[in-house]
């Protein structure tokens, strides 16, 4: 494989860090074993990358640092920090084009962050832009709206205009347009995506594992025990769908049998209160925020995941639960539904709240009357997790793209020039 020089535009870039910030990192150190690698990323990212690399040298990865001026005013609130983002991309900008002249880059990949609605400037560099993955695209289908309450409804409202305002803006447009490649985490996100003219698409989970941790993960043998453990870890939100998930539990009425949710949110208080109106509190245990550790401590200790969200971009719980061999149960919507195959979990459609809660608790009792099943569908979980979510393979799949991408490029250009010439 020729080494090339990569630009990596990584706005969110930390390592020992999980979601974006961790896509980030380990992206850049797994593309760093086939290319020479060239990271744009914030300031405020400086102090972790470089105690990092102080222990553990990673040669050919070299960091540039951007920001903007009064960087902590630009980030005030969730909104503010969308605000720094788009102004950043700009400041971003004008430093590639000047590192650009020069080092010479082969092909420019923006990582992170990876909202579909916003555009990267650095598209607009005179070389192959490959954009995403990126995501955002996802809803809740309406049906199921009825089930929130009047501050879910209206994150909804805001969440899709932001997006229709966002897929508006020229330059939004532009970067699709310009993208020889855009990777979107979900099919969603891709109809979103072709709306705005990107012509190139692939539906490609943004989610992975460092070997290290499939390893740790693939040592929690599943549960002997008389009690039957289904598990939730996810921030308690209206969206994330653990109402569906304890109607579902109700109803498959399993003796000897407990639903563990990890996670603390907004809607602690209304899922305790449904517990109890549905009769099982006392098989329902809300643990609240734990560390990583006693996470995966939890998930060890339970056979089966339940994760019923209504619009994940991406579900690393379900990476982490395919590892350590625990069946998935989760929605056809989102990123979950890319990650999960009928070989690793069931995959339940979303038509309407009561379809779901009436397949949930099937494919549940299923699940925990056929420990087989659950023992086949654990194995190839760790096998998928291990051949196409690990972070070393994402990596190397990844360098061969750009030099793919860089070969075509560079051959169009030499025939363009030959043409010119004649």
């Amino acid at each position: 494989m020729k080494s090339l020089k990569i630009l990596i535009s990584a706005y969110a870039c930390r390592p020992g860090m999980g979601s974006e910030p961790g896509v980030g990192w380990n992206t850049v150190r797994s593309l760093v074993k086939h290319h020479k690698i060239w990271v744009l990323t914030r300031e405020d990212n400086r102090p972790f990358i470089e105690a990092e690399l102080a222990n553990n040298p990673i040669p050919g990865l070299q960091f540039v640092y951007c920001d903007l001026p009064l960087s902590g005013f630009w980030k005030q609130g969730l909104q503010g920090v969308h605000l720094h983002y788009y102004l950043w991309q700009i400041s971003a900008y004008f430093r590639a084009r000047q590192l650009h002249s020069e080092v010479g880059f082969d092909v420019v990949h923006h990582i992170t962050y990876v909202r579909y609605s916003s555009p990267s400037f650095l598209s607009f560099l005179p070389i192959p832009f490959i954009w995403g993955p990126v995501g955002g695209g996802e809803s809740a289908p309406k049906p199921f709206w009825q089930d929130f309450s009047f501050r879910g409804r209206i994150y909804e409202i805001v969440r899709s205009l932001a997006h229709r305002i966002g897929e508006s803006d020229p330059f939004a447009r532009l970067t699709a347009e310009k993208s020889v490649l855009v990777r979107a985490t979900t099919e969603d996100t891709a109809q979103r995506l072709r709306q705005m003219g990107a012509k190139n698409i692939q539906v490609f989970s943004e989610s992975g594992l460092s070997q290290e941790e499939i390893s740790r993960l693939s040592q929690c043998p599943m549960p002997d025990i008389s009690t039957f453990r289904f598990i939730s870890m996810a921030r308690l939100l209206h969206w994330k769908g653990l109402h569906l998930g304890l109607r579902a539990f109700a109803k498959a009425n399993l003796p000897n049998s407990e639903y563990w949710i990890l996670g603390e949110g907004p809607e602690r208080k209304s899922l305790e209160s449904l517990a109890e109106q549905l009769g099982v509190t006392n098989q329902v245990k809300f643990w609240g925020r734990l560390s990583r550790d006693e996470t995966l401590q939890k998930l060890g200790e339970c056979h089966v995941l339940l994760h019923p969200s209504l619009h994940d971009s991406g579900g690393w719980v379900c990476l982490e639960a395919m590892a350590a061999g625990r069946p998935v149960v989760c929605l056809d919507l989102g990123g979950p539904s890319v990650q999960v195959t009928t070989e690793t979990g069931f995959k339940v459609p979303a038509n309407n709240p009561d379809q779901v809660v009436h397949d949930l608790a099937e494919v549940m009792t299923r699940l925990a009357k056929d420990s087989e099943l659950r023992v086949g569908m654990g194995q190839a979980g760790q096998r998928l997790v291990r051949e196409g979510f690990s972070w070393e393979a994402k990596g190397e799949c990844l360098a061969k793209l750009y030099e793919e991408i860089a070969n075509c490029y560079f051959f169009q250009v030499d025939r363009v020039a030959n043409l010119k010439k004649s």
